[in-house]
């Protein structure tokens, strides 16, 4: 031990002289014969007491040089400023290669990926999971696709791409494009196909990729094949007679329909090709709902009896009685379309769509309370909100009232109630918080609103387009919602709710109601993937381009809203999650990236070669002796 702190004083010593020398080199020629003569004598005599290791003599001598350096050698006010600021390019530039080619660390902002990644989570992405970057620019060094993986989580840039608020600032100074991570699904050259919230698939080749798509780790991950029905609508700038039209429809920022009011005063719609690549383009499906699987999929909200007796068309006349219904928006379709008003105010032609009513019993209401989720929020002064709301949206005047819950920030998934902490971090509540409490009026609320909170999705706020975002589904026979089956096949309820749908269809009009109805799995009677239905009704991937979707797709902007990412703004892979601690902590929720790959030996050996050839630079510059 007495050895350990005899050195200290040599170390500094040499840290010191060091220092000096390397400052005498480079200012010597200011000084006059003399002083040069006189800086070399005291630099070699400390020199010699370091290398003699006369700890005794040390301190003094170093005194003595320091304050020689500090009497011929001072340094400028703006040679300080040049060093700091030199510094500091330096380790910015050093840290935007390493946070571009490499690594970083990245903080999760919104939930679209819950529960994979929430909200505050502290991410390490690897930026060599599948190529090595180039620093500061919008593509790749080296790219291989082999190495991206279906149903693996990636990083990509927004650069280039139709996603609205995408500029930032990195380090609060440069600016950039933002960073979002979700799971890719699609790579160049699949087809893909919704139905009970899973996708089948064939790749470029027609061979079945359906086992990559839903992997026994992500079971409880849904996906779904449309935000809102109508997707995004542009219409003329300027209205014609008081209604905005064409509306043209777009679903994966492609465009998909256009709906026209005519001469008479009608609506009439069209099925528009679609762009696969820039030498491909796919004929339009027969009807809206063949488009990816979307007819396999309803929009569903609770409504009581009288709400259903005073906003909709249902009469309810021989459904049984329930405590709430299920009221089921499907089918979105040409045929049916009318001019009413959106939710921007304008007057346009709108897609039909079909409804269906389907009464819940007490036991009904507690499986679908067990498998709620919602989104992150905020109750306050009785009033609750989406947690990250800017404070202006905060004094909207369509909050829903969430009485007799303590002010704080809360979040269901799978039916369980947590309270959200410092950075994160998430508790789960007692069975007896008010959150819990199984009261009709309760679940109606939690479900109806819980992702938007916003009351304009219930009528007759909603302007007859905007829903909750809540997905019905049929899957195997079972109508699901929230991913758990609410009913199964053998539900006397569920077999009368299918019979008065095919009813229905007969008694209407022309046949012209669309029945929500299982049409099953893209399989063949032998369970094979029908290949010829996938390539017919599918999603086409383009080349060099890929289809990524957010796990939570209640709240996700993803493929469905700016479309498919290029290859080249794929960044990279998240590693491993290091905030929050718990059962999330460490590999996220995903098929595992090899460890080490080709442009990751690549990159790291470079990385080594750096390190060494500095060390031993560093080394051979500092060698004593120095003079």
């Amino acid at each position: 031990m007495k050895r350990f702190f005899s050195s200290l004083p040599l170390k500094k010593a040499t840290k010191l002289l060091i220092s000096a020398f390397h400052l005498f080199e480079r200012k010597k020629s200011k000084l006059s014969a003399e002083q040069k003569k006189l800086f070399e004598k005291e630099l070699t005599t400390l020199q010699e007491i370091i290398l003699n290791k006369e700890s005794k003599s040390v301190k003094k001598q170093s005194k003595v040089v320091q304050n020689l350096a500090e009497k011929l050698l001072p340094k400028a006010p703006w040679e300080k400023a040049g060093s700091f600021i030199l510094a500091l390019a330096v380790a910015l530039c050093l840290a935007f290669v390493i946070r571009q080619t490499l690594f970083e660390p990245y903080e999760i902002p919104t939930g679209s990926m819950r529960p994979t990644f929430k909200e505050h989570d502290r991410l390490v992405v690897s930026k060599t999971s599948f190529g090595i970057n180039s620093p500061f620019r919008l593509r790749q060094m080296y790219f291989d696709p082999q190495l991206v993986q279906r149903s693996g989580t990636v990083v990509f840039s927004g650069e280039d791409m139709d996603i609205r608020d995408v500029d930032t600032r990195y380090f609060y100074l440069f600016p950039g494009k933002k960073q979002y991570v979700k799971r890719l699904i699609g790579k160049p050259g699949d087809t893909l196909y919704f139905y009970g919230g899973r996708i089948y698939g064939i790749d470029s080749n027609g061979l079945d990729i359906s086992g990559q798509l839903q992997p026994s780790c992500l079971d409880r991950i849904e996906h779904i094949p449309f935000i809102q029905f109508e997707g995004k609508v542009l219409t003329p700038p300027q209205a014609v007679q008081g209604v905005y039209s064409p509306a043209v429809i777009y679903q994966m920022n492609e465009p998909v329909a256009k709906l026209s009011l005519n001469s008479a005063q009608q609506v009439s719609g069209e099925m528009l090709p679609i762009l696969v690549d820039a030498n491909k383009i796919s004929p339009p499906p027969a009807t809206y709902g063949d488009l990816w699987g979307i007819k396999n999929f309803g929009m569903g909200r609770l409504l009581t009896k009288q709400e259903i007796l005073q906003y909709t068309k249902e009469t309810l006349q021989g459904i049984p009685e329930g405590v709430l219904y299920l009221e089921i928006t499907h089918n979105p379709n040409l045929q049916n379309s009318k001019v009413r008003r959106d939710i921007r105010g304008r007057m346009r032609p709108t897609l039909g769509l079909n409804t269906s009513v389907i009464p819940l019993n007490a036991q009904q209401i507690k499986t679908l309370f067990n498998s709620l989720y919602t989104a992150r929020f905020v109750v306050k002064n009785g009033l609750a909100y989406r947690y990250g709301m800017p404070e202006t949206s905060i004094q909207s005047p369509y909050l829903p009232k969430l009485s007799n819950v303590p002010d704080g920030t809360y979040e269901f998934y799978y039916g369980k109630a947590y309270k959200i902490s410092f950075e994160g971090l998430c508790f789960e509540l007692p069975p007896e918080h008010p959150l819990y409490e199984l009261d009709p009026q309760r679940v109606q609320l939690l479900y109806n609103f819980g992702i938007e909170w916003d009351t304009r999705v219930m009528p007759p706020n909603n302007y007859g387009v905007m829903f909750p975002s809540r997905y019905v589904y049929f899957r195997d026979g079972a109508l699901c919602v929230m991913g758990a089956p609410l009913f199964l096949p053998s539900d006397t309820s569920l077999q009368y709710f299918l019979h008065a749908e095919l009813m229905k269809q007969d008694s209407s009009i022309d046949k012209s109601y669309v029945p929500f109805v299982d049409h099953g799995a893209p399989l063949n009677p032998d369970g094979s993937l029908n290949t010829a239905m996938v390539k017919q009704l599918g999603l086409a991937v383009p080349e060099k381009m890929y289809l990524v979707l957010g796990d939570n797709h209640a709240m996700s902007a993803d493929s469905r809203e700016f479309g498919f990412v290029p290859e080249q703004n794929l960044k990279g892979a998240p590693d491993c999650i290091f905030w929050p601690p718990g059962p999330r902590f460490g590999s996220p929720n995903q098929p595992a990236y090899p460890f080490m790959n080709f442009p990751r030996a690549i990159m790291w050996t470079v990385v080594a070669g750096a390190i060494l050839a500095y060390t031993l630079y560093q080394k051979r510059r500092n060698k004593l002796p120095l003079l």
